[in-house]
């Protein structure tokens, strides 16, 4: 698999070749496999402003009756179960790429949220939450008085 040329110090040039080769055989011998990202699920984006923060987790085929959203201080955490797709009698799978089983992903927000307005709302596999900010954690504007 290695050739006396990777151990070889040279310049850059001589190393990408060797490089390549190397990705194209790692590609070829895990194409198949599932790739999951452990602690990357679900995908999601954040948005923030002075007033809030907008989260969105892209969780598509979820039962959102299998979601739970939890919000402490500065952080939120999104987690839930996806149901595996069961085969049916002389099927196998060609690829499988999509994960299943439990899943949790933890966010640290810029600033302290009012749990007690957070909403959620899930449509179409795109699960969107508003986490305004708490009132105590707002920047105060000091009056500034002259002697």
């Amino acid at each position: 698999m290695f050739g006396p040329r990777i151990w070889r110090f040279g310049s850059l040039s001589d190393w990408v070749p060797e490089v390549q080769r190397l990705q194209n055989e790692m590609n070829r011998i895990f194409s198949g496999l599932p790739s999951p990202a452990p602690g990357n699920d679900p995908l999601i984006n954040v948005w923030v402003n002075n007033e809030e923060v907008k989260l969105t987790a892209e969780l598509p085929g979820i039962d959102p009756e299998k979601l739970e959203i939890a919000v402490l201080a500065d952080r939120v955490t999104v987690s839930g179960s996806r149901e595996p797709e069961l085969l049916k009698e002389g099927e196998t799978y060609h690829r499988s790429e999509r994960s299943f089983g439990r899943f949790s992903r933890t966010v640290e927000l810029p600033f302290k949220v009012n749990s007690d307005k957070v909403e959620a709302k899930y449509e179409k596999g795109l699960l969107e939450i508003r986490l305004p900010r708490a009132e105590e954690d707002k920047p105060r504007k000091i009056e500034i008085r002259s002697a």
